[in-house]
């Protein structure tokens, strides 16, 4: 077992890496070869995991296909239509990750809803804008998805023994602290993602925003699995 968990590692490793360096060098069929292969070794990590129940393990499974359909439509082109099509797919995933959280007794908190939902209101009126748009519309709905599922995060009931400060967990070696984490670097990244769609010219500038959006989006999926999985001491 601690075998196939080492080669997990280092296939999402490479998957990682790869991807992260098609977008810093442009080359964008290393990118559509690498991308799309990250996450499956993540669902093939809980599919195999024994410490789940058969609920969540189905919850966290599914979520991480419909992130795999999002990264194949986001990677494909930045046209509204794709744009449109991978929100919808992350939208799916972020209500999948929310479901699981909330089975696990995590609940909107005063100490960490007020400043998500705030944060989620600015987006929305960010995008606005410009010009109110079919894409503006989807994407304010899929930040109030992302804006549950990180206040759900946040929750310490997840992790009972952790620090919090500020009304956020402490990542500690405890994996169970790395969920608020994940979902805090998820919004990060969608916030980048924002920034650069409809605030940013410079292409030098754009593709610093692109490392940063593809290295925060895989290291938040990889805490987000780590800290879902980490009552799974057997595999």
């Amino acid at each position: 077992m601690k075998a196939l968990k080492l080669a997990e590692r280092v296939l999402f490793a490479g998957a990682a890496i790869g991807t992260v360096y098609s977008a810093r060098t442009g080359n964008r069929k290393l990118q559509l070869a690498t991308k799309p292969a990250a996450v499956p070794v993540l669902a093939a990590r809980v599919a195999r995991s024994r410490g789940l129940a058969p609920g969540e393990k189905g919850l966290l499974v599914a979520a991480l296909i419909a992130a795999g359909a999002g990264d194949h439509f986001m990677g494909r082109s930045d046209e509204d239509g794709q744009l449109i099509r991978g929100a919808t797919s992350f939208g799916v995933m972020q209500v999948l990750y929310s479901a699981l959280l909330w089975r696990r007794g995590a609940r909107p908190r005063a100490a960490t809803a007020p400043p998500r939902l705030a944060a989620w209101a600015a987006a929305a009126v960010a995008m606005a804008l410009p010009k109110p748009s079919s894409v503006s519309s989807v994407l304010s709905v899929y930040g109030g998805l992302l804006s549950t599922t990180s206040t759900l995060a946040a929750d310490p009931v997840l992790a009972p023994k952790a620090k919090v400060s500020g009304g956020m967990v402490i990542p500690s070696g405890d994996r169970r602290t790395w969920i608020a984490a994940g979902a805090l670097l998820f919004s990060a990244s969608d916030l980048a993602i924002l920034i650069r769609r409809n605030f940013v010219t410079s292409e030098r500038v754009r593709a610093n925003l692109e490392t940063f959006v593809l290295t925060s989006y895989l290291a938040s999926q990889w805490l987000l699995v780590e800290g879902m999985t980490a009552e799974d001491q057997k595999s």
